[in-house]
């Protein structure tokens, strides 16, 4: 078989359409410790594509190397495809690309001092000249599958075509910050990154503030594994998993391990159905992982499957649980006492928060102070500061002149959330700091209640019951009087009062308060069906969330069933949650919309 004929055999493997002659050329040019890469397309790759770089480049005969099959210089011995930490290593890209295109390549080392440019026309070698060129490699590919016509009919629309070339180039991206990226699409800027310091930066450029401000980062290890990166706040979601992005050692990959362990670490922290959005770098040994099992390395495949599931799982799931409480008070000003000109002591600061509420500002009050000092002296009236002070010692602290609130009403000006109004039913609106909070109660009463049960499952204290005015009997078999004996005091201690009433029948008196009684005996039943059906192993704090998630039997209100009193104490207890984003279905229980928001919509500042 011809050299040619194979290398475009090899290319169908290896280029499957343009992202994939970007995908090779980027991983050569991050190969080479390039600090600045610019990717140029235009048609969506189809008639043009430029990758140039700064690295290390290539001199003539190494450049001639390069187009020859499996010609590398990352992969001496067998052996070292255990230890791959490389992208490129099998040398088929250039000579694959190169046999169905028209190929420029211009290549010079910080050495040389000129470099030299290939041009190959199908595979076919048509010269080899010295240029002009700065130190780095730049490739030009053009014409994708002419000479292959029956490759090229399969290649789908320009807009597509765009979107596989750019989705990929922002992988690569985000996988190097520190690397100055550019990707222009017919000499239009579609995103210029400069180098930067961390991951977050690199996000807001190519995805926007609004994409960056519903991440939070992510950082754990292990003695084997690291992983870091970015991932969605509780309550963040998308409708698909274009979103969720993996990196392994740097390289951008899909994997159903890690796909499936995340979508788990977010289970009742995202609404079913839906999807966090994250970016995430797993760092392992080379040897754990075998990135050689896909021709375009797209997916690969771990030695310890079981152990980097459990490892991303874990660390996802408590990473998720300890975002729930950060909210905290807004701290009072750190020096609470001035010095005062008139009595020449130190005396309480005067607190600006509280001047704001009679529309005085902290000017007006001192002249005002002043003069009111000034008066009493010249009347000859006594002075009305002690002429010997007890010393106070500062340096313990004074206690705060106003306490602030956590959530208050809309005259309370320390408090971080301020009830503005509830405009209908369940919603309420907060103002806060950053701006404007639209909170669901229904959806934060659940979340309260459901973390009460938890509380007193895992502490085994008692929760509130309350009497039923007519207790409720029920027939149960086998089976289910089997269930009820063994989690009598679980059923007990969240609330439940059950007392057996004959053979196989039993007597429901009591029922947990934030369980509304006329659900109680559904609750029951709904609770012995999960049981029989997730078997004995599973624990009763399990199937009872299962129950609370499926079944909503947790106590509903009329629409605009809560006074504003009731909404306040009802946000209060939910930001002390331990995830106080999700209803226990995973839906939000409130929203956000900042400051900048507005101000984009209004195009001023606000």
């Amino acid at each position: 078989m011809a050299d040619r004929v194979a290398n475009q055999i090899a290319a169908g493997e290896v280029v499957e359409r343009p992202a994939s002659v970007v995908k090779e050329l980027l991983e050569n040019s991050l190969d080479a410790n390039a600090k600045k890469i610019e990717v140029e397309f235009r048609d969506g790759g189809k008639s043009y594509i430029r990758v140039e770089d700064d690295g290390q480049g290539m001199n003539q005969d190494q450049a001639l190397l390069s187009l020859e099959r499996h010609a590398t210089s990352k992969i001496r011995e067998a052996k070292d495809l255990n230890q791959v930490t490389t992208f490129g290593f099998r040398g088929e890209a250039l000579p694959s690309i190169a046999s169905v295109s028209r190929f420029t390549m211009r290549t010079r080392t910080k050495n040389c001092e000129e470099g030299s440019e290939l041009f190959i026309n199908g595979g076919k070698l048509v010269h080899v000249k010295d240029c002009g060129m700065p130190a780095g490699t730049r490739i030009e590919v053009s014409h994708l599958f002419n000479s292959v016509p029956g490759r090229r009919k399969f290649l789908k629309t320009v807009v597509t075509e765009s979107s596989h070339l750019m989705h990929l180039s922002k992988l690569y991206a985000l996988a190097h910050p520190e690397i100055n990226f550019s990707l222009l699409e017919g000499g239009r800027v579609i995103f210029k990154s400069p180098a930067c310091d961390n991951l977050a930066d690199r996000v807001m450029e190519i995805f926007g503030k609004g994409f960056a401000a519903s991440l939070a980062p992510v950082e754990f290890q292990n003695e084997k594994m690291k992983l870091r990166g970015l991932a969605g706040i509780p309550g963040q979601s998308r409708s698909t998993r274009k979103e969720m992005i993996f990196f392994v050692n740097h390289r951008p990959v899909e994997s159903k391990t890690l796909s499936y362990a995340t979508i788990e670490a977010f289970h009742t922290f995202v609404p079913k159905g839906r999807f966090p959005p994250a970016i995430l770098f797993l760092e392992l040994d080379p040897s754990l992982v075998d990135v050689n099992v896909h021709p375009s390395k797209k997916e690969i495949r771990f030695r310890e499957e079981f152990k980097v599931r459990n490892f991303l799982l874990s660390g996802l799931l408590d990473r998720n649980q300890k975002l729930g409480n950060e909210f905290k008070p807004i701290a009072p000003p750190a020096d609470l006492y001035e010095f005062d000109n008139v009595s020449q002591k130190m005396v309480p600061q005067i607190d600006p928060a509280a001047l704001h509420l009679y529309g005085i500002s902290k000017e007006e009050s001192v002249t005002k102070n002043i003069q009111v000092e000034s008066d009493l002296f010249k009347s000859g009236e006594p002075n009305e500061f002690p002429t010997e002070a007890e010393p106070v010692d500062y340096s313990k602290g004074q206690e705060e002149l106003i306490t602030p609130e956590l959530v208050g009403v809309r005259t309370d000006a320390l408090a971080s959330w301020r009830l503005i109004d509830r405009p209908k039913g369940d919603l309420a609106l907060f103002s806060t700091v950053d701006g404007l909070v639209v909170f669901h109660g229904r959806a934060a009463y659940e979340r309260v209640h459901f973390e009460k049960l938890e509380d007193a499952l895992k502490l085994d204290g008692n929760s509130v019951s309350q009497s039923l005015l007519i207790p409720e009997t029920f027939e149960a078999d086998e089976v289910e009087v089997a269930i009820i004996n063994r989690e009598f005091d679980k059923l007990k201690t969240i609330g439940f009062e059950i007392e057996e009433f004959g053979r196989n029948y039993f007597r429901l008196s009591g029922c947990p308060e934030w369980l509304d009684p006329t659900e109680g005996l559904n609750f029951i039943k709904d609770f012995l069906a999960v049981s029989r059906e997730r078997g004995k192993n599973l624990k009763a704090i399990d199937v009872f969330r299962d129950v609370m998630i499926d079944k909503s039997s947790i106590k509903t209100f009329e629409s605009g069933g809560f006074s504003d009193n009731e909404i306040i104490h009802l946000a209060k207890d939910l930001l002390s949650c331990r995830n106080p984003f999700t209803c226990p279905k995973g839906n939000p229980t409130y929203f956000e919309i900042p400051t900048r928001d507005f101000e984009a919509r209004f195009r001023r500042k606000v």
